[in-house]
């Protein structure tokens, strides 16, 4: 019995950086971005660090082997969005903070909620995504998901002042498109009707409105779907088909309540 074998060098991109070094370099830029570190106080402490990651960056890119000649714009391109993406996160910040009373600060929610960590590293690596540069943007969600059980693909378009509380298992697809004001829940799934190579370039999950909110365990499958503005999607509904603006959608189950009564003594087996 023959086995094939595989021409590794044509078929798979090699990469020639430790990945743990990225994921350092993921944590070193979430800490710059927020100034996390006392010492980024410092003015010129915070502009050595810039250069710093931006120069880390660039090696990242050229061991692609795709992008040896463009590696310095491109991460220079990247670092000019910052100042938009770090706006953007404020405001995630801050929508977060006012949406949940358990919150009892700012920091808290920086330091120590999944959710709000899971989006900034979406915002990064959708930035990276969008440069169409290789791998690096998939292996920082990748890390994020390692984290926090938050899945969130780089490829996803997520507006303003988007809001995930706690957040374990979410799963949200490629090609989804999420409006602003948005909370999602635990165990929600934005995904694909269908897997298949053949639409990869089609758009294959859901597209949400501007104030939804998505509990617990909800699934929302489908290119074609469109859940309308300022609707509830409540926990564990299974949605393949669109849904108007101000709508409201629930599992309904029935709950069976018996009385506690002692049950006969269970047989015995001797085996």
């Amino acid at each position: 019995m023959s086995h094939q074998v595989f021409d590794y060098n044509a078929r798979f991109l090699k990469l020639s950086f430790d990945r743990k070094l990225l994921s350092c370099w993921a944590e070193e830029l979430y800490e710059w971005l927020f100034c996390i570190h006392p010492s980024y106080n410092d003015e010129n402490t915070f502009r050595a660090k810039e250069i710093e990651l931006k120069q880390k960056l660039v090696q990242f890119i050229k061991q692609t082997h795709l992008y040896n000649k463009n590696s310095g714009t491109t991460a220079e391109s990247f670092f000019n969005k910052l100042p938009q993406v770090h706006e953007l996160l404020k405001n995630d910040l801050e929508a977060l903070f006012n949406s949940d009373p358990a919150a009892r600060s700012i920091d808290e929610v920086l330091y120590a909620y999944p959710g709000f960590y899971a989006g900034s590293m979406h915002r990064l690596a959708h930035e990276l995504f969008r440069l169409n540069i290789p791998i690096i943007p998939r292996l920082l969600s990748e890390f994020s998901h390692s984290k926090t059980g938050i899945d969130i693909h780089p490829g996803a378009t997520i507006g303003e002042r988007f809001q995930v509380d706690h957040g374990t298992g979410l799963v949200i697809g490629e090609t989804c498109h999420i409006g602003n004001d948005v909370k999602i829940y635990q165990g929600v799934t934005l995904g694909a009707l269908s897997v298949s190579r053949d639409g990869a370039e089609t758009k294959r999950h859901p597209t949400i409105g501007n104030r939804v909110v998505i509990y617990a365990n909800a699934t929302i499958l489908g290119g074609n779907t469109v859940i309308g503005d300022d609707s509830v999607i409540g926990g564990n509904v299974w949605v393949t088909h669109s849904i108007p603006p101000y709508s409201m959608v629930f599992h309904k189950s029935e709950i069976i309540i018996k009385e506690n009564q002692t049950f006969p003594e269970p047989l015995n087996f001797i085996i």
